[in-house]
């Protein structure tokens, strides 16, 4: 087994709340220790421009490309992620020595998988050199050229958690913008994938009615029933029937 190192872990999901900074200790194998974590929030103006640069990625063609304000939007999602780590390791009392690595997820602007394209904004070179620590970025292109949806962590994650639990099967389900779902058998068989919409809808119903950008506490889902006949008209969406593994946009 290998030595234990420390890493951190960011993540900018597509809920677009913000930047999510977590500490781990792992042998990249089976021991996952899990330390400090905090979320960074977005303000209105860092949203909105997020916002756009979603709407301007629907012109990207090819991976290197940045059409509209994304270029300037990447720049910026940087420094964002840079004062993120600097304000964790500050708060928490972490020296930047003592970090082996940083993975950088970036922010997802465009995914399609079956066209074999995934962007995600971040310049991992930058972040490495402003923080004096390792980087690991791009972190989905690998996968989606070799076949698969571009989602290789989560799964992997899941299954390290799994070796420590009695029993077997076990599902972790994530909620996050979009929802997700890890399936670990008897012997460590692993099967992933999206779900369907997750918090994604009622972010964008609450911030067009309500001018919130979340249902905080689940308030108004709660007060509301379920209405069958839309649940219907959704399951029957072709998605549902795709084969694994799958993803969405």
């Amino acid at each position: 087994m290998s030595k234990p190192v420390k890493a951190i872990g960011l993540m900018s999901g597509t809920s677009l709340d913000g930047i999510d900074v977590a500490l781990i200790e792992t042998d990249g194998e089976n021991h996952v220790e899990r330390g400090q974590s905090a979320t960074f929030s977005y303000d209105d103006r860092q949203r909105s421009a997020l916002r756009q640069g979603l709407l301007d990625a629907l012109a990207i063609q090819q991976r290197d490309e940045r059409p509209g304000m994304l270029a300037g939007l990447e720049e910026e999602l940087t420094r964002w992620h840079i004062s993120a780590v600097r304000s964790f390791l500050h708060e928490n009392g972490i020296n930047h020595s003592n970090v082996s690595v940083i993975g950088f997820h970036g922010q997802t602007v465009i995914h399609r998988p079956e066209r074999r394209l995934t962007v995600q904004l971040g310049l991992g070179q930058a972040l490495a050199d402003a923080l004096n620590v390792p980087v690991a970025y791009d972190l989905r292109a690998e996968d989606i050229a070799a076949g698969g949806q571009g989602a290789p962590l989560v799964p992997v994650y899941h299954q390290a958690l799994a070796s420590n639990l009695p029993n077997r099967p076990v599902a972790f389900v994530n909620i996050g913008g979009v929802a997700n779902v890890t399936y670990v058998g008897d012997g460590g068989t692993l099967l992933a994938f999206d779900t369907g919409p997750g918090n994604a809808l009622i972010d964008d119903w609450m911030k067009r009615h309500t001018g919130q950008s979340r249902d905080e506490g689940g308030a108004v889902a709660l007060s509301g029933r379920v209405d069958q006949s839309v649940v219907a008209q959704f399951l029957g969406d072709g998605y549902f029937e795709m084969p694994l593994p799958k993803s969405l946009d």
